[in-house]
């Protein structure tokens, strides 16, 4: 009885205007409360997820270390496929050195013909890594890393062998796969096991030259030399549309097939693989082939299995990390437009690792090597152009092949050669290196001096470029912005060899040029935009030479950055905005106009009416 009372009365609530609005209220909060709920469970269930069950608080544990890599830019996490979690969507984790190319998510390896020059554009059958499956395991969690200043891809794996909800039942497994950067024909994984439980952990492990992939184009024999025995494997590369085929050997260390970890114990191995690869030849040719290689790829590993495993793992992290003291670090975007620091940095990282080191050629001759080098220390004319920071082909933000990582370095190989950059290019990873950080913020060297020509209306971005070869000193210029977001140059130089004498000056050059020294704090340049458009700053070891470029500009003006913008942008004309302001009068007018003709016109109703009709304001009321 009482409901139906007041299901009766609901009609009359709702032709209240106070409670439509109410009710109109409720019904959108309702709306966002279902949205935020929505999204919060996205979040939830994606990358930034809290880790549940054993296995997820072992690998959190496991992991902890990597967080302060990657606040550094040292390092870049992977998605959860790259570790061979076996997820929906593409993961690419790379190790490379130029010659050798290893997806390590997918277990390949691609390779470059002997004497071809390129980069490892040749894609094998090998099943190039170990491969270890857990033996009664409840549940398993996987992450990945790509080291960028060691060179190499780390995964860890957790797999909860007990019934038990702690981190305590679960073992761990970590890899490191790199390509040697200095010996090109090896890479190297090395595999650790860390079994705290009181069970014994069992692994099955597939050894690269005793998959069942590798059918009949690769024959596997075992080597005994000089009491160390590896595995040797030998196959055909078929090339499309060629009659001709490349041969391939691998040599390989031996691994146990069962791998059994005791309890509260640990197991450690480092898999050894040499590769050697021959040009394109006739069939006719491949007994002989075969055999070179063959006895190439033995010596090579017998020479570096006599080393020991942590010399050669220090000896390609040196070589690595000796490599990215040039570089990029994006500090604050504004702009949508502008690559991050994870796609900076991956990239640097893809193109490098599919990139030879001729330098690193203990056979290169003595005259390429100085011609290489000199290139190297000053790239005359290299980089003309604009700047490369908003070529979105060149800083994609994902990559999910190979295929795409070769042709991303073939464009950046063909983009420095056009822009005056071929001696770098010919330098091999450490020409590419340079080019890639002149080409980002426009820097070009010229017959006499370095010249800073970006985009002065690009300026919002704050970044730095470190590592520029100056002769054999290294220069950092950096692009930031003060507390009002002006933005200003700030160069610093790290003499490598006796001090050379540097000058530095702004747009315009109309200032004393400023000597740089190596102190820490640096040194600090105004941007100033000259009318017509010239470089932002210059850098010489010829003083006389900057004193008198001021004097061959041939200027009309110098502005200050923020006079610059102010007249780049002025903002809207002032008919636009008087535009606006007559359209609101009128409105307004127009508003008015119908009030009065509504209460005071003629045939107006009353404006108030009282409960007992008494009183009654008509249209004679008003004026």
């Amino acid at each position: 009885m009482w409901l139906q009372q007041r299901l009766k009365g609901l009609p009359g609530l709702l032709s209240s205007s106070w409670a439509r609005r109410l009710l109109l209220l409720l019904a959108l909060l309702l709306v966002a409360y279902w949205y935020l709920g929505a999204v919060r469970a996205r979040r939830g269930g994606g990358r930034g997820a809290e880790p549940r069950g054993a296995a997820a608080l072992c690998l959190q544990a496991a992991t902890g270390a990597w967080r302060a890599q990657v606040e550094r830019g040292d390092a870049l996490p992977l998605p959860e496929e790259a570790a061979g979690g076996g997820g929906p969507g593409p993961g690419l984790a790379l190790a490379g050195n130029g010659f050798l190319l290893l997806d390590v998510a997918a277990g390949r390896l691609w390779v470059s013909a002997a004497g071809s020059g390129g980069g490892p554009a040749l894609a094998t059958e090998y099943p190039a890594l170990v491969r270890l499956r857990a033996l009664g395991g409840r549940g398993e969690a996987r992450a990945a890393l790509a080291a960028l200043r060691e060179g190499g891809v780390r995964r860890v794996r957790c797999v909860q062998t007990g019934p038990g909800a702690g981190a305590g039942d679960c073992v761990t497994v970590r890899e490191e796969v790199v390509a040697h950067r200095s010996r090109p024909h090896l890479y190297l994984q090395r595999i650790r096991i860390a079994n705290p439980t009181e069970r014994v952990a069992a692994f099955e492990a597939s050894a690269p030259a005793s998959a069942p992939s590798l059918g009949g184009r690769f024959a596997t024999s075992l080597e005994k030399v000089e009491e160390r025995q590896f595995l040797l494997s030998s196959g055909r590369l078929l090339l499309a549309g060629s009659p001709k085929v490349v041969l391939m050997v691998v040599a390989a260390k031996k691994l146990v097939s069962r791998v059994q970890v005791a309890p509260k114990s640990h197991f450690d191995e480092t898999v050894l693989s040499v590769v050697y690869t021959s040009e394109p030849i006739e069939v006719s040719r491949l007994e002989e082939t075969f055999s070179k290689l063959r006895e190439s790829a033995k010596k090579e590993m017998l020479e570096v299995m006599q080393m020991g495993v942590e010399d050669l793992f220090q000896e390609h992290q040196q070589t690595w990390s000796d490599l990215f003291i040039s570089g990029i670090e994006m500090r604050k975007i504004t702009d949508l437009h502008t690559p991050s620091s994870e796609t900076v940095n991956m990239t640097l990282y893809y193109v490098l690792s599919s990139m030879p080191a001729p330098l690193l050629d203990p056979l290169i001759s003595g005259e390429d090597r100085e011609k290489m080098e000199a290139s190297l220390n000053y790239a005359d004319h290299c980089f003309s152009g604009h700047a490369t920071m908003h070529a979105e082909n060149l800083w994609p933000a994902k990559l999910t092949s190979v295929a795409q990582i070769l042709q991303l370095s073939d464009l950046w190989k063909l983009t420095l050669q056009k822009r005056g950059c071929k001696g770098l290019v010919a330098a091999g990873v450490h020409g590419l290196m340079q080019g890639m950080v002149l080409s980002f913020g426009g820097l070009q060297f010229t017959e006499n001096h370095l010249q800073f020509q970006a985009d002065p209306d690009v300026l919002h971005n704050s970044y730095s470029l470190r590592g520029i070869h100056y002769n054999k000193d290294l220069i950092n210029l950096a692009v930031l912005l003060d507390a009002e977001g002006k933005p200003f140059l700030h160069v610093s130089v790290k003499f490598q060899d006796k001090p050379v004498r540097l000058y530095a000056c702004e747009a315009g050059c109309m200032n004393e040029p400023v000597e740089l020294t190596s102190e820490a704090r640096g040194h600090t340049f105004p941007v100033m935009v000259t009318q017509p458009i010239t470089p932002l700053l210059y850098i010489s070891t010829d003083l006389i030479h900057l004193q008198d470029l001021r004097h061959t500009l041939h200027l009309k003006a110098i502005l200050a950055h923020e006079e610059h913008m102010a007249k780049q942008y002025p903002g809207l004309p002032f008919l636009f905005w008087f535009s606006v302001a007559s359209l609101i009068t009128l409105f307004h007018l127009f508003l008015f106009k119908l009030i009065y003709n509504e209460y005071c016109g003629p045939g107006a109703k009353p404006l108030f009416r009282s409960k007992n009709d008494l009183l009654t304001i008509t249209t004679g009321n008003c004026p």
